[in-house]
């Protein structure tokens, strides 16, 4: 039953083959029956079978939500949870930490039926407190491992959702991205990943890094899958301004678009300056570019700049937006938590150094702490550069010139082996993914390409801002033709896969 979709799980609990209360069983019975292997999971809903009884007495009562409803899924560590479950980002100095209302995301999942199973694990602050950090690891939950061999890593900062979803602990998950946190962890966990246009989802009660691109988005096994999830997600929201364009270009229903003959005429962009230069990546690439035009697309190469260009900027304007972001969040904060302000978690961290800080530091916080407010020249100055760069400069530029409804690039590559001494220096990947769709705000799309060793690579899709429907379209005819993915089989090393 692990590897059925939400639509073939609303099926059998239509039928009446299949509650809710026995689907969220399966999923924690699988959880603790695996989990100890990848360590995904950082706490799970001690309601979560109640909950499940109250929707299957709800469906037998004629109310439906949704495609959703009764459906488990799971939530990054970082987003707030209304109900026994604390909301940390994987830092022992939140500990405590129970949210007094439900994130924006959660509050529309909540409301479409969907049950939040557990809380998954994930790079510690999302990824965003020492330069030399190991991916999916984090001072409460551990470290997380990839299940498809279990020396190598998850990527982060949303590696317990990938990792949970690939391994079949719920039928979806949410992930957030910044730069590639959403994207990195669903293409090494061989799984579907939605970055979406800045706005379509609501960032009310997530613990932020930069809100000129920080989002939410659906992390599943299937295109379907994330569309369902995406359509459940999207919406406006007072506590977001940022959303109130998505009142008028958000959807609720994504499935619409899930056309296999989307491929059909299409002109797609590839981004061969991103490719980087490992040849198996880019077989696996040209693989799937034959793969669409058999499908009747039609590839034209497009020019874009490596994102180095505003790499420097980039950081620059994440520091400032980070202290601003989070010095509001945890503010907002009541007295049970230690910690109010990310000075106060410098300082923690700094005393508690042996649980917190025994691999890697806190630099970015510690530079972050530095700057000043967000009427600084220098960081509008930054955003100015970013926003022209990858958006008027960048895809904007190279979707007009050539035509395309997308570009397309690898998501990346193999995943790398685990080193807790030296982080993630052994990534070796020259690929340039995701730093334009995340600067610029535009929606991404990553979707399971081939593998390397038994290792998954993904292939990226993205566009201008709102074109999800596009996206999931070309994404979805692509899953169709292909085929690839094949659940994780939890091997101790990739050498056992050959």
């Amino acid at each position: 039953m692990e590897e059925l979709t939400i639509a073939e799980l609303r099926q059998k609990m239509d039928s009446g083959e299949l509650t809710s209360r026995q689907l969220a069983e399966f999923y924690l019975e699988r959880i603790n029956l695996l989990d100890g292997k990848i360590n995904s999971i950082i706490e799970t809903n001690p309601d979560a079978l109640t909950l499940a009884s109250s929707l299957d007495a709800e469906r037998a009562a004629g109310r439906v939500r949704g495609p959703l409803h009764g459906i488990p899924v799971v939530v990054k560590d970082n987003i707030d949870t209304a109900d026994k479950m604390q909301t940390t980002a994987g830092s022992l100095a939140l500990e405590g930490n129970y949210a007094k209302r439900d994130a924006g995301v959660v509050e529309k999942l909540r409301a479409a039926g969907a049950i939040i199973l557990g809380k998954a694990n994930l790079s510690e602050w999302a990824n965003f407190r020492g330069k030399n950090s190991t991916s999916g690891w984090s001072s409460r939950g551990g470290l997380t491992r990839n299940p498809y061999a279990l020396d190598r890593s998850a990527c982060g900062s949303s590696s317990g959702t990938g990792a949970a979803i690939a391994a079949n602990f719920a039928a979806a998950g949410v992930g957030t991205e910044t730069d590639g946190s959403i994207i990195c962890p669903a293409q090494t966990n061989g799984i579907v990943g939605i970055k979406p246009t800045l706005g379509l989802v609501s960032r009310a009660g997530i613990i932020p890094i930069a809100h000129s691109q920080d989002t939410a988005g659906p992390m599943a096994r299937t295109v379907a899958d994330a569309a369902i999830l995406l359509g459940a997600m999207s919406g406006s929201d007072a506590r977001d301004p940022a959303t109130r364009s998505s009142a008028k270009r958000g959807l609720t229903d994504y499935t619409k678009f899930l056309n296999a003959d989307s491929l059909k005429g299409a002109r797609i962009g590839v981004a061969r300056t991103l490719f980087g230069t490992d040849q198996r990546v880019a077989k696996i690439m040209e693989l799937s570019l034959d793969a669409m035009k058999r499908a009747g697309a039609i590839l034209v190469d497009v020019e874009l700049k490596s994102s180095d260009t505003f790499g420097r900027t980039e950081l620059e304007v994440l520091l400032f937006e980070y202290k601003a972001g989070l010095d509001n969040y945890l503010g907002a904060l009541g007295p049970e938590v230690k910690v109010h302000s990310l000075a106060d978690v410098i300082k923690f961290n700094q005393e508690n150094r042996a649980k917190v800080l025994p691999y890697f530091g806190q630099e970015r916080m510690e530079a972050a702490q530095e700057k000043g407010a967000l009427t600084s020249k220098k960081y509008l100055a930054a955003l100015e550069k970013n926003l022209r760069l990858s958006r008027a400069e960048g895809i904007d530029a190279a979707m007009k010139k050539h035509r395309v409804k997308a570009i397309v690039c690898p998501s990346g590559g193999a995943s790398w082996a685990i080193d807790l001494v030296n982080g993630d220096g052994g990534r070796n990947w020259d690929m340039d993914s995701t730093s334009y769709a995340a600067v610029a705000g535009y929606p991404h799309i990553t979707v399971p390409a081939g593998y390397i060793f038994g290792l998954p690579v993904g292939i990226s899709f993205f566009a201008k801002a709102w074109q999800e429907p596009t996206l999931i379209g070309l994404a979805y005819a692509f899953e169709r033709i292909t085929q690839v993915r094949k659940p994780p089989q939890f091997l101790p090393t990739t050498e056992l896969g050959l």
